[in-house]
């Protein structure tokens, strides 16, 4: 393996790893022996350090690992006190499954498929980026249409919507006759 391949490897391998490396398992990861291995992260740590990049490779006792310099603290800081964006919740992704399906979809589209207001969950969603508003729809009141945004796409790990998984249709039929006693619960009450 070239120089800059093996570099890369070692790259490769502390900033998937995360904590510190014995330079063993390094050797091994990028098939060179311990001697010289050592001395391609020697080099690596000094070109680093004259590159004055925002990442630093430390060696602890014969294991090395892969840091930020500690010059950057207060950027790390400035970004770890912003606020993290929640997890989706079942009546987001409920909501977010139904546009991805369905878009061009308006809300009172997804409003009769799941039976409950979904004004949050579609704000919500718009918020987080995941939806977007596409326009309006051509009838009466000029409802908004939603889709999906290319960070819906990003987040779900799909290159286009075609990728989406197929649903079932036995498992469509068992919903439909679900939703189906479940309405004849309610009208029955």
């Amino acid at each position: 393996m070239e120089l800059k391949k093996t570099e890369a490897a070692i790259e490769a391998v502390l900033f998937a790893m995360g904590e510190s490396v014995e330079l063993t398992q390094i050797a091994k990861a990028v098939g060179q022996d311990t001697e010289t291995t050592r001395k391609i992260l020697g080099h690596m740590m000094d070109r680093y350090q004259q590159e004055d990049r925002g990442i630093q490779i430390i060696e602890l006792e014969q294991s090395y690992q892969m840091c930020t310099k500690k010059e950057y603290y207060e950027a790390l800081i400035r970004i770890a006190l912003q606020p993290k964006k929640p997890a989706l919740t079942e009546v987001m992704l409920e909501t977010l499954s139904i546009i991805a399906y369905k878009q061009p979809v308006t809300k009172a589209e997804i409003e009769k498929i799941r039976g409950v207001k979904c004004d949050h969950a579609v704000n919500k969603l718009v918020e987080y980026n995941l939806v977007k508003e596409l326009g309006r729809l051509d009838a009466p009141g000029r409802p908004l249409l939603f889709g999906t945004t290319e960070e819906f796409l990003r987040s779900f790990g799909v290159q286009g919507l075609e990728e989406l998984p197929v649903p079932d249709p036995v498992k469509i039929e068992d919903f439909k006759a679900e939703a189906e006693e479940e309405i004849q619960l309610k009208l029955d009450v």
